[in-house]
């Protein structure tokens, strides 16, 4: 019973942060959704292909049920997914994703929680692992890119949110307010410099 209950939760919660990260691309033009927006080049459409990458390894080959999918090997892992090439549209990494997610619901659906699996690029003594701790993996993956995600988009154009029906018109001027409250209570705790001592007395 617990097992069930379990599964189903992290389930829910997967696909639910799954369609999160999906909405962040929404209504983003063409050039904004595949730009670098950190120093390391952190982009959103490279989110989407990375997550998606990463579901189809860890429900795919490490319990045995490879994904249709053309990867590369694990072993040749270039940071590729994480960026769309030129040739690469953003219907094509959505449609992976999706493709990607019924993949994975079939191996959750189809094991128990404690089936085994084998994650060759995890350390000894880990890499012989279960789906319960898989999903774990993934669900925390996929929550932590969401949320990278939700701060470019914020970075962008002031959106944020996790889905569409909780969204809110911008008040900029309030918005405003509160930053500035903020900055203030981080100005006042700094610890005021004291003043340095040139040596050559008062005046100097």
């Amino acid at each position: 019973m617990i097992d069930e209950f379990a599964k189903d939760t992290l389930h829910a919660r997967l696909r639910r942060d799954r369609e999160a990260l999906l909405w962040k691309l929404d209504g983003v033009p063409a050039y904004d959704v595949r730009r670098p927006l950190t120093a390391t080049g952190t982009n959103l459409l490279g989110l989407v292909k990375h997550v998606a990458t990463v579901e189809a390894r860890y429900f795919g080959e490490v319990f045995g049920r490879p994904t249709p999918e053309p990867l590369s090997r694990w072993q040749e892992y270039d940071g590729s997914d994480l960026w769309a090439a030129e040739g690469e549209t953003r219907d094509q990494i959505i449609g992976f994703y999706r493709r990607t997610w019924e993949h994975a619901d079939a191996t959750i659906d189809g094991l128990a929680l404690d089936a085994p699996g084998h994650v060759p690029w995890w350390p000894e003594p880990y890499a012989d692992t279960n789906l319960f701790a898989v999903m774990v993996h993934v669900l925390g993956e996929t929550v932590r890119h969401t949320g990278h995600a939700d701060i470019l988009r914020e970075g962008l154009d002031g959106r944020t949110g996790l889905r569409a029906e909780h969204g809110k018109p911008i008040d900029e001027e309030a918005r405003a307010a509160y930053r500035a409250k903020i900055e203030r209570a981080a100005a006042g705790s700094a610890p005021s410099t004291p003043a340095v001592d040139s040596g050559n007395g008062p005046g100097f």
